[in-house]
């Protein structure tokens, strides 16, 4: 539920250069968050290497491959429909593969091949390396399967394709899996024990990604807090490691200084940052580095301190607060962003008016907001009956909804007549006339193209806005552009 789920995304396909003489062509979509499309990137450049070039007519494909999402039981739905499609698909072109990949496969396994005939072969999040073999499997008639979820797997040595990239803004990898067992979520069962990436790899992506002209960063983790690097192995392990591995080991906030240092014209983000792993060393490293993007995603869930000890969240109402505190203190600037749950098992009326109590605290500049959906494995999923009414739920999910958007809105406004930094991203949906692109804490902004191009950080005049929008005029070129 942490994951930051971009509802424009879903079912994107992904389309590379093509490679000379690869004769086979791939279809693939994604769902579900940014890890997800990070890691078909990594699968694209993986059947690059195969033969594979990518197609986005489904007709013609050898190979169809979804990437998958358990979060919320509707990304599940989405995708047994889409199997549904390709079959028929399948029905005209019988040589046509179908595979499905990432959390779904994980957390279903063998039943696909069982449920969804359609279905030739299954891959879990660690198990993308595997996947020539498992074709040739396939080739050979036979289903092929690994689910298999790796301690040491961090893809840190694929140099992943961008999937449908601007060519400005970019995802990095930098931890796998999860130690978080929070009642709610599957991800620790379906990407497996949380280990960190090597950080020299990572030094040389994003130094690899300033060369081909991106700039912008995403540092992307189930929970980049915990990053640590201290020669490899899982962060449950560490209490093992040598007094030298210790003191040599590389923390989140180290990391962040690194990629900082690395390309000082360069914007860096993170996500998703965990409560109860968050220091005081992040929020004095993002003040230090003008390229560290003023914005933080840091989910609570819920404001109740007795919910979030049923969600196993390892911190309270007040340690978040505290956070928050820190964060107005040092980075006035700041922009936070929220996931939130409504709706969670046992959750009454004062639970839910503490949720309430604790966004009118905080005042968020944007969220992510839901009604609980259990997912099977979970151990709310085993151990906790989802006793709070739909009725109740969507109610509730409404308020908090409310609440979201007039603060959303306050923050937006706050930029009038301010001038800031945009970094040009796209042509505005709305107007080709226009830019579209984001300040440094994460809020959208438009104005006319004028002699501007992609790529461009530009110093824009807010004169106007909409409820989440900026409206502006360019002044000049950013002294980082």
């Amino acid at each position: 539920m942490e994951k930051i789920i971009d509802e424009n995304k879903q079912g994107e396909t992904l389309i590379i250069d093509k490679k000379e003489g690869n004769q086979r062509k791939l279809f693939i979509e994604s769902y579900g968050c940014a890890m997800n499309f990070s890691d078909s990137e990594i699968v694209a450049s993986i059947l690059s290497e195969q033969g594979f070039n990518t197609t986005k007519i489904l007709e013609e494909a050898d190979l169809v491959l979804v990437n998958t999402c358990s979060i919320r039981d509707k990304a599940e739905q989405t995708v047994r429909k889409r199997l549904q499609e390709y079959n028929a698909v399948k029905r005209i072109n019988p040589k046509m593969k179908v595979g499905v990949l990432g959390c779904m496969a994980e957390r279903l396994k063998t039943k696909f091949l069982e449920e969804e005939k359609i279905v030739d072969l299954v891959v879990g999040p660690d198990a993308y390396k595997d996947l020539p073999n498992l074709l040739a499997e396939v080739e050979e008639g036979r289903d092929a399967i690994n689910v298999i979820l790796s301690k040491e797997e961090t893809y840190g040595d694929i140099s992943p394709v961008r999937l449908n990239s601007n060519g400005i803004t970019a995802f990095v990898s930098i931890t796998r899996g999860c130690d978080n067992m929070c009642t709610f979520c599957v991800v620790p069962f379906t990407r497996g024990r949380e280990r960190s990436r090597d950080p020299q790899s990572i030094i040389e992506e994003v130094n690899d990604l300033w060369a081909k002209g991106f700039k912008e960063i995403t540092l992307l983790g189930q929970n980049v807090d915990s990053y640590l690097w201290y020669g490899g192995g899982l962060k449950k392990d560490f209490n093992n490691a040598s007094e030298l591995q210790k003191a040599t080991a590389v923390s989140f906030a180290n990391l962040l200084e690194l990629c900082a240092k690395a390309q000082p014209k360069m914007r860096i983000r993170f996500s998703t940052s965990n409560p109860q792993d968050f220091t005081m060393d992040v929020i004095e490293t993002m003040a230090k580095y003008d390229n560290i993007c003023n914005h933080i995603h840091l989910p609570v869930q819920s404001g109740s301190d007795r919910i979030l000890k049923e969600m196993n969240r390892l911190h309270t109402r007040e340690e978040y607060f505290e956070i928050i505190d820190n964060i107005k203190r040092i980075i006035p600037e700041c922009a936070i962003s929220v996931d939130l749950i409504a709706g969670f098992p046992t959750e009454t009326e004062e639970d839910h008016q503490d949720t309430l109590s604790l966004m009118e605290y905080v005042k968020y500049n944007f969220g992510y907001m839901f009604t609980y959906s259990e997912r099977p494995g979970t151990l709310a999923g085993r151990k906790m009956e989802d006793d709070v009414p739909e009725t109740i739920k969507k109610r509730r999910l409404k308020e908090i909804i409310l609440l979201e958007r007039k603060y959303s809105e306050i923050n937006t406004r706050a930029h009038l007549n301010k001038t800031v930094e945009i970094l040009i991203e796209k042509a505005s949906k709305k107007s080709d006339l226009q830019w579209s692109g984001r300040t440094s804490d994460n809020t959208v902004a438009v104005f006319p193209k004028e002699h501007y191009k992609v790529g461009d950080l530009v110093n824009v005049l807010i004169t106007d806005c909409t409820s989440a929008t900026l409206i502006g005029k360019a002044i000049d070129y950013s002294k980082n552009n």
